[in-house]
């Protein structure tokens, strides 16, 4: 497996496993009173939100070629660090 390979991997498992936290969440939110979870609600339309963006850009990854790859990583990074730091912020808030 090529570095490239296994970085790619690495992203794609870090985001599934956000993506399985976010799902543990959203039933959590269901028990919330109907005020809160209006709010989670919308949270969760945020999260949901960056987790399409970060997929897309891992998809962006995958077909970059050799001399964007390098490039690309750092933007990558710093999609997943948003998206993590905002799935951090929402689970706090429960």
């Amino acid at each position: 497996m090529t570095k490239r390979d296994a970085y790619v991997a690495k992203m794609k498992l870090q985001l599934d496993e956000l993506n399985a936290k976010i799902s543990e969440l959203e039933a959590k939110a269901q028990d919330a009173k109907a005020d809160a979870r209006a709010k989670y609600k919308e949270e969760m339309t945020k999260l949901r939100h960056q987790s399409k963006l970060a997929v897309a850009k891992l998809d962006e990854l995958k077909a970059a070629g050799e001399d964007t790859w390098e490039t690309m990583v750092g933007e990558m990074e710093k999609v997943r660090d948003a998206f993590i730091h905002s799935f951090n912020y929402f689970k706090s808030q429960l």
